[in-house]
């Protein structure tokens, strides 16, 4: 089987890769029937030298290639017919900016898996960025405070090499005893905690970050039974939550009064409630100055996140009182960190731990006759048509939707 690792081309560029030298050399070592050649590109973050120094054929056409990876979707243009290609195709959510992609995806008669879709038998992910996301979301956070503040001046992410580099910056600055609250335990919300934790910053659980008064900054992580509650009474657990969110209203208000920053970690699943709504931010006791909103939905949970953000204009300000875009340093304004590809911004970290997940759950699938079951879960086309997992998109297709 040949492998062929593609050049991004999709705008504006990304330098993040599935699979980095090293663990292409650890892969064909181990699977010495595998053949691996990478398409030159000037804007990888590996670049095609460091390839070349494992070994690894680096060329100007892939297409003798079996299977194509990818990280971001690729241009219409740019598929090749009659293969596999790994990427998110920003289209299992029926995103209708990508229909046109999906349809040539079928029309060309190529066999799509979708990062997003690699999952185990319990649906949960099996590769992913979400960790990068976090870490950078989190620093991100704490840069944005200091410009809203006016207290202290942080290097965007995006110069900095690693995430080791992004808490030493953290742990230079001075901050006065603020609240951080941070939604969210997965991957996100985990990846943001490292980054707190980095900085020495101290935890506290709910109860303490509600009562009481301290000589220091710290922050509480919380899940959603935390700020949401059943609007009859009752408590029956996450899975009921999971089950039935429309039974369910959101308390975040509680943190919102105390807390200074927020760090917006968590996956809003369809029917949930509003974490916190355009109406609460205008309450008189809504505290909160700086919003990292990481999941970044739009116009949905985190009712300041009125858009997305980009690396090179992150910060936007909203003003609650007249629900529109306003400078950030405006005195009422709540700044909003809202980028919405973060894992760009420290793309070697997020290359090498996403090729160690890849590497791990995906190339042995191809050994191992799918014993796992992963190719055929993350499988969202082939033979012309959606796979059976996925026919919930026809009418996606079809346009009828």
């Amino acid at each position: 089987m040949k492998l062929g690792i593609i050049k991004e081309r999709k705008n504006p560029p990304d330098r993040r890769v599935v699979l980095s030298p090293k663990k292409c050399k650890e892969i064909l070592k181990e699977y010495p029937q595998l053949t691996i050649k990478v398409e030159s590109s000037d804007i990888r973050v590996y670049s095609d030298e460091s390839y070349k120094k494992y070994g690894i054929e680096v060329v100007n056409d892939v297409s003798d290639c079996d299977v194509l990876l990818g990280v971001k979707e690729v241009p219409i243009e740019n598929l090749i017919p009659n293969k596999s290609y790994f990427f998110f195709s920003h289209t299992i959510k029926k995103q209708s900016y990508n229909r046109e992609l999906l349809k040539a995806i079928i029309k060309n008669n190529i066999k799509l898996f979708d990062h997003e879709a690699i999952v185990d038998k319990h649906n949960m992910r099996l590769v992913a960025f979400g960790r990068y996301a976090g870490i950078v979301g989190a620093y991100n956070g704490l840069r944005t405070y200091g410009l809203k503040s006016k207290l202290f001046k942080m290097p965007k992410a995006e110069v900095l090499h690693n995430q080791q580099e992004l808490i030493d910056e953290m742990q230079k600055v001075k901050l006065p005893s603020i609240k951080v609250v941070l939604t969210g335990c997965g991957r996100v919300g985990n990846g943001a905690k490292e980054m707190l934790e980095g900085m020495e910053m101290r935890e506290v659980t709910v109860n303490e970050f509600l009562n009481d008064t301290f000589n220091e900054p710290v922050f509480v992580q919380i899940d959603a039974l935390d700020y949401n509650v059943r609007k009859d009474g009752y408590v029956k657990g996450y899975q009921d939550f999971f089950t039935h969110p429309g039974a369910y209203q959101s308390n975040f208000m509680r943190f919102a009064k105390v807390a200074d920053m927020y760090i917006a970690g968590h996956f809003y699943g369809d029917n949930a409630p509003f974490i916190f709504t355009r109406e609460d931010a205008k309450n008189s006791e809504f505290n909160i100055k700086v919003v990292a909103d990481i999941s970044c939905d739009i116009d949905g949970p985190v009712a300041c996140t009125i858009k997305p953000s980009t690396i090179a204009d992150p910060i936007y300000g909203y003003s609650p009182l007249e629900e529109k875009e306003v400078d950030f340093l405006n005195e009422d304004a709540i700044a909003v960190m809202a980028v919405d590809n973060l894992p760009c911004e420290l793309p070697k970290d997020a290359s090498d731990g996403f090729g160690k997940s890849f590497a791990e759950h995906v190339i042995p699938s191809y050994f191992n006759k799918d014993e796992e079951g992963v190719l055929k879960r993350a499988q969202v086309t082939g033979k012309g048509k959606l796979k059976k997992r996925f026919r919930y998109l026809q009418d996606y297709v079809d346009g009828l939707e």
